[in-house]
């Protein structure tokens, strides 16, 4: 009965050894850079509102005092560790696996490792630095060199495309791509940039390059802090794209609660517009913002696309043990 089940590793064994590499090189670079390694929970009582990210739950059956029994898997360590650098705890980076539902396929795999970590004091100019630093380590490790090239947002989009996102009417961003038959319905501004991103420049970066975008649309600030004003003002994030992969996105951190709470309520709404469910917010990262978060700066590194690049693999799977259809 179980001989047509194919029980194989998705991965090569190569890929798996890589993989150790890969992590030891990132323990041993951290240590040597003085950032602590910490673990924090996998299951919370509060999700991500991020109307694009999907959060599994589950159900606890214990009892009463064990708190809220209905838990989120992270879709990322950011909140915890926020708490953390709240209360003292330094630099600090985690390497761990996180969850988000409804991501599967060439690129993306619904459980998969992500690496974050936090500079205190640190702007995203020097934290862009470090990123290159600690992927050239990792290029080293099968004997590859990265080149490296830094655009902001808007230059990206005037040098590749010829777009102003501040300016142009979204029938100047809906245009070039009308050969992929994109349904329209309940597309913003943003998610148009996202798919002339996606799309059309992606496809065209060099194998061995590292590219960084920064200074990104105020609207796309996710936890960012926004400077500047009107047409000037821009989320000071950056994300990072190793060849065709986009492998790390990096904040100069939102401190003011406040502020933050006013994006959660945002994100709600939208999700509401959108028919999908609000969702809880984490009152415990407010809480943390309001004693006073570090100025910092933060950045997730997805491991598993970090792997891609380096075997130069398009599929997820081929660097997983097993892949979602497999475990």
């Amino acid at each position: 009965m179980t001989a047509d089940i194919d029980w194989k590793p998705s991965a090569p064994l190569s890929a798996l050894r890589l993989r150790a590499q890969v992590n030891a090189a990132i323990r041993a670079y951290f240590t040597a850079t003085a950032a602590l390694e910490v673990e924090t929970p996998i299951l919370s009582a509060a999700a991500n509102t991020e109307p694009n990210i999907q959060s599994f739950h589950t159900r606890f059956s214990g009892p009463v005092r064990g708190g809220e029994p209905l838990r989120y898997l992270r879709t990322s360590p950011e909140f915890a560790l926020k708490r953390l650098l709240a209360a003292g705890i330094g630099d600090c980076y985690e390497l761990g696996r996180v969850f988000r539902d409804g991501e599967a396929g060439g690129r993306h795999n619904p459980e998969f490792t992500l690496l974050e970590w936090y500079r205190l004091g640190w702007r995203i100019e020097p934290l862009m630095d470090e990123v290159v630093r600690l992927l050239q380590n990792l290029a080293g490790l099968v004997d590859r060199r990265l080149t490296v090239e830094r655009l902001s947002y808007d230059a990206l989009y005037r040098e590749r495309l010829g777009i102003d996102w501040r300016r142009d009417p979204l029938a100047a961003l809906q245009a070039p791509l009308a050969q992929f038959g994109i349904d329209p319905d309940g597309l913003g501004r943003d998610d148009w940039l996202d798919l002339l991103m996606t799309h059309l420049i992606q496809p065209t970066l060099p194998v061995d390059q590292l590219l960084f975008v920064h200074d990104f649309p105020p609207s796309q600030c996710a936890l960012a802090r926004i400077e500047g004003e009107g047409e000037q003002a821009v989320a000071k994030r950056f994300e990072a794209y190793w060849g065709r992969w986009e492998v790390a996105n990096g904040y100069h951190e939102l401190s003011d609660a406040d502020e933050q709470a006013a994006r959660f309520a945002s994100d709600n709404q939208r999700r509401r517009q959108r028919g999908l469910p609000s969702l809880p917010i984490d009152t415990a990262l407010l809480a943390a913002l309001q004693q006073g978060l570090p100025d910092c700066a933060g950045v997730a590194v997805g491991v598993d696309r970090v792997l891609m690049a380096l075997s130069g693999s398009a599929q997820i799977a081929d660097q997983l043990a097993f892949d979602f259809a497999r475990a």
